[in-house]
């Protein structure tokens, strides 16, 4: 080859030769103060905390982000701002289908805020001791939910005596006796719903299968259910022990059938419960509702399309997910923010009908 010549390629079929577009920088935090006319320390305050600048300043930085494209560094801000930006929701058993939408309503709370949903299940791992505190001093997460009534008490202590307990929130469950704000459903009313529905239908024996002994949502449950019965004058209802599982209603299907005289409808703590109870006594040769008519609690998915469709209390589940994550976020905002209690509502399908005859 001749000193100075250029070798020029040919393009073909099999190769050809092409230019590389450069590759763009991406924009830094001074491109964006240079496009808003604003200094650097005013682009950080407005990304940070939006509420200390003028809505004109803020709009000129919103637009000067979007038309640089610049991407703020979520990890070195939460370094600068000694925060974790995640949260934890501890739920007992992730599989269940009562979480699934809690979960939904969750993701959808957190969403578009400074902090990513991180879950565990305690079902098998419970936090016990320092195990939930350690999640906040070591950096891990700036929050929590529990969906786990069960939660130990020396737990929740040793997160007190660190100072974090205002950044707990409970969701559903809760822990009789300590102070946290909790986003609950008004279960007693739910079960008072029930009563009501099947006394109106002319049922004066009722059964309940309860969730499990001790839980806050049992027993909440089985006080509305109590009261209500006693209100229009019926014997108290009769008691199966349960555990929210399909299991636990099957086995209570067979209890109820060597009750005498036999309650003609049973209140079940759960959905699951419920299917549990009708499969039970559906193996027993009964019908239901022409036998025994079954109400539920909580309107998971599986109720709309069981056979026949469940009769149930219904949450708002993915409402309570979604008021969980608002509560928490306004409280580790340093708002004072409380807990609600969420009305239920009565969904009539086919599991009730009317007092055999």
């Amino acid at each position: 080859m001749q000193a100075g010549r250029q070798t020029r390629f040919e393009s073909s079929d099999d190769f050809t030769v092409q230019r590389s577009k450069p590759i763009k920088k991406p924009a830094t935090i001074q491109d964006v103060a240079r496009a808003a006319r604003v200094s650097t320390a005013t682009v950080s305050r407005a990304l940070s905390r939006p509420e200390r600048v003028s809505d004109a300043t803020r709009k000129a930085v919103e637009d000067a982000v979007r038309d640089t494209g610049f991407r703020l560094n979520r990890a070195a801000q939460n370094l600068r701002m000694q925060r974790a930006g995640a949260v934890l929701a501890m739920v007992h058993n992730i599989g269940k289908p009562f979480n699934s939408e809690i979960l939904a309503g969750l993701a959808e709370g957190f969403h578009g805020t400074d902090y990513a949903l991180l879950l565990t299940d305690t079902e098998d791992n419970p936090l016990v001791d320092d195990a939930l505190a350690n999640y906040f001093r070591d950096g891990r997460i700036d929050g929590a939910i529990s969906l786990d009534g069960s939660l130990s008490r020396d737990a929740l202590d040793q997160c007190k005596a660190r100072g974090v307990d205002k950044r707990i929130v409970f969701l559903c469950e809760w822990v009789e006796g300590e102070n946290f704000p909790a986003i609950v459903v008004d279960n007693a009313n739910g079960a008072r719903l029930a009563v009501q529905h099947l006394h109106a239908l002319g049922h004066r024996r009722i059964a309940y299968v309860e969730g499990p002994p001790c839980n806050v949502l049992t027993l909440s449950r089985k006080r509305g259910l109590e009261e209500e019965c006693s209100r229009f004058g019926l014997k108290p209802p009769i008691i199966f022990p349960g555990d929210f599982s399909i299991q636990s209603g099957r086995e209570a299907a067979r209890s109820l059938l060597c009750t005498d005289p036999r309650p003609s409808a049973v209140f079940c703590s759960s959905d699951t419960a419920a299917i549990g109870m009708i499969t039970g006594l559906r193996e027993s040769g009964l019908s239901v509702p022409q036998d025994v008519s079954v109400i539920g609690f909580d309107d998971i998915e599986m109720a709309a399309f069981y056979y026949p469709a469940l009769t149930t209390i219904r949450q708002e589940r993915r409402l309570l997910g979604r008021r969980a994550a608002e509560l928490l976020v306004a409280r580790l905002g340093g708002n004072e923010a409380k807990g609600e209690v969420i009305p239920v509502t009565l969904v009539e399908r086919g599991t009730t009908g009317p007092v055999p005859t």
